[in-house]
């Protein structure tokens, strides 16, 4: 799922494993929660970055198991549960007292690049990986916390291309 390792004043958050590292409660709430132990362990000079094993950062909402609870009305639950629990992730990633870089190993998809891009910094090789809203493509809405972040002032002067 997710492990946090502290070398010094360095917190590294890495989606474990050799998968797509899909949301789902328990990994939302595990990341929410070693989120908490970073800040809470953090002292002037500390930094935090996020990656991943093997071909993706994240590919977003665990959707098989939002299908699996059995019917249409069941997984569109399932899936405004995680929309909602991921939103304080968003938040403790925005408020943490140092600086966070998400250092993308892959593909980083609907809630994946909303994971990527509540750092402070994204780093990302050109030749692995892709950057996408799948929601635009299924016609799901984005959730109003990522688009209030995308929106907010000063969000588009973060955003540069290193050639």
């Amino acid at each position: 799922m997710c492990t946090l390792e502290k070398r010094g004043n360095l917190f590294l958050l890495t989606l474990t494993g050799d998968n797509e590292h899909r949301f789902n409660p328990d990994a939302i709430a595990t990341i929410l929660s070693l989120l908490g132990q970073a800040k809470s362990q953090g002292k002037r000079g500390s930094v935090l970055i996020t990656t991943g094993h093997g071909k993706f950062f994240s590919n977003g909402f665990d959707l098989a198991w939002a299908k699996a609870s059995g019917s249409l009305t069941g997984a569109a639950e399932r899936l405004h549960q995680m929309v909602e629990s991921f939103k304080p992730v968003v938040a403790a990633l925005l408020d943490l007292p140092m600086p966070t870089i998400a250092a993308l190993n892959g593909h980083a998809a609907a809630a994946g690049l909303m994971l990527a891009l509540s750092h402070d910094y994204v780093f990302m090789r050109k030749d692995r990986g892709v950057l996408y809203m799948s929601e635009v493509d299924i016609g799901l809405s984005m959730p109003d916390y990522f688009a209030a972040m995308v929106r907010a002032p000063g969000f588009e002067d973060r955003l540069q291309e290193e050639l």
